[in-house]
C-alpha cells in the first residue's frame, strides 16, 4: 500500500486544480494550500480568489496567500507545517532556498513542457505559437533556478493541427495530475530517479503580453495560424476592421489555411478569407470586442460584402 504523505500544495490557476483534487482523492494529507492572493478583476474590479483557492475551500483545506516569501514569518509558517513534500503547479512565484529545503523531500514541480524547451511562464501558448508538433508534462525536482531542476518523470502529448491553447491546456492538466500520482507512488517506493536536463535546446516561454496579440498579416499563413491558436481563446489574436463606419477590434478564435491571391491583409472572398504573405487563412470563429464568440457565418450575417477590403 502506498504511503500517505503530508503535502503542501502550491498553485494558482485552473491548470493546477486537477492535481490538487487528485492528490486529495489519493488520500494524502494536504496540510496547507498556497496560492496567489485574490486579485481585482472583471468589470466591477472586485477581488477574486484564484481557481486553486476556490477548489481548496470546497475541499475544506487551509489556504495561505502570501504576496511573496520575503517575510521571515511566512517562511516559518511554511516550515511549521512539517510537510513531507511540497507540490508546485503553476504557483507563479519563485521560491527561496529556505522554502525549497523545508519539506523532507523538497519541492516537486509539475511543468507543462518538454524541458529544457519552454522554461518559464507560458509554455503551452509558446509551443503552439512556434509550431511545435509535441509537448508534454514533466515532474521536476525544484531548485532556485527558473525551471532548471532535475527531471523525474515525463509524459509527451501530440499537438494536433488546429489545436488551440485551451484545448492543449485541458489535456495537459489532466495528464499532469495523473503523472503526479505516479511520481508520488515511485517516491514512496524509493524508485523515483532524477536526471539532469539537457544543456542544448533551452528556450524561454516569456509571459504573453497583450501588445503581441495583434496579427501581423505580412507573415506566412502557417505562422499566423499558429499565432491565432496559441493565443486562443485568451488573450486572443486580433485585428481591426471598419464596420458600420466604426473601427472595431475583432479576435480570431479559430481558423484554417486556404488558398488565395490578393494583397496582404485583404479579404479575398465572401467567406472572409484573409490574404497573408503566401497563402490565406479563413476564420472559423470570431469575437467582436465586448461580444460573444460566434461562427464566421453569424459574424457576416447582416454585414455588407467585405470582399477586397484591406484590414489592419
Amino acid at each position: 500500500m502506498q504511503k500517505k504523505l503530508r503535502i503542501i500544495f502550491m498553485g494558482t490557476p485552473d491548470f493546477s486544480t486537477p492535481a490538487l483534487k487528485e492528490l486529495t482523492k489519493q488520500g494524502h494529507e494536504i496540510v496547507g494550500v498556497y496560492t496567489q492572493p485574490p486579485r481585482r478583476a472583471g468589470r466591477g474590479k472586485n477581488l477574486q480568489k484564484s481557481a486553486v483557492h476556490l477548489t481548496a475551500e470546497t475541499l475544506g483545506l487551509k489556504v495561505f496567500t502570501p504576496n511573496n516569501f520575503k517575510d521571515e514569518k511566512d517562511i516559518k509558517n511554511f516550515a511549521a507545517l512539517n510537510a513531507d513534500i511540497a507540490i508546485v503547479v503553476a504557483y507563479g512565484l519563485l521560491l527561496p532556498q529556505q522554502i525549497l529545503d523545508a519539506p523532507k523531500f523538497g519541492c516537486l514541480n509539475l511543468h507543462g513542457s518538454l524541458l529544457p524547451r519552454w522554461r518559464g511562464a507560458a509554455p503551452i501558448q509558446r509551443a503552439i505559437m512556434q509550431g511545435d508538433e509535441k509537448t508534454g508534462v514533466m515532474i521536476m525536482q525544484m531548485d532556485k533556478g527558473l525551471d532548471t531542476g532535475d527531471i523525474g518523470l515525463t509524459k509527451e502529448i501530440e499537438i494536433t493541427p488546429n489545436m488551440n491553447a485551451q484545448e492543449l491546456h485541458d489535456k495537459m492538466k489532466l495528464l499532469g495530475a495523473n503523472l503526479l500520482v505516479e511520481a508520488l507512488e515511485k517516491l514512496t517506493a524509493g524508485t523515483l530517479n532524477f536526471v539532469g536536463q539537457e544543456k542544448d535546446g533551452i528556450t524561454y516561454a516569456k509571459k504573453i503580453e497583450k501588445s503581441e496579440a495583434k496579427i501581423n498579416w505580412n507573415q506566412d499563413a502557417k505562422t499566423i495560424l499558429n499565432h491565432i491558436h496559441g493565443l486562443s481563446p485568451f488573450p486572443g489574436a486580433w485585428f481591426e476592421i471598419e464596420l458600420n463606419n466604426k473601427t472595431t477590434r475583432v479576435k480570431i478564435i479559430s481558423a484554417e489555411l486556404t488558398n488565395g491571391a490578393g494583397k496582404v491583409g485583404e479579404i479575398i472572398d465572401e467567406n472572409f478569407s484573409i490574404m497573408c504573405k503566401n497563402y490565406a487563412i479563413r476564420p472559423l470563429k470570431l469575437q467582436r470586442q465586448g461580444k460573444s464568440i460566434v461562427s464566421v457565418t453569424d459574424f457576416l450575417r447582416g454585414t455588407k460584402s467585405l470582399k477586397n477590403k484591406v484590414i489592419n
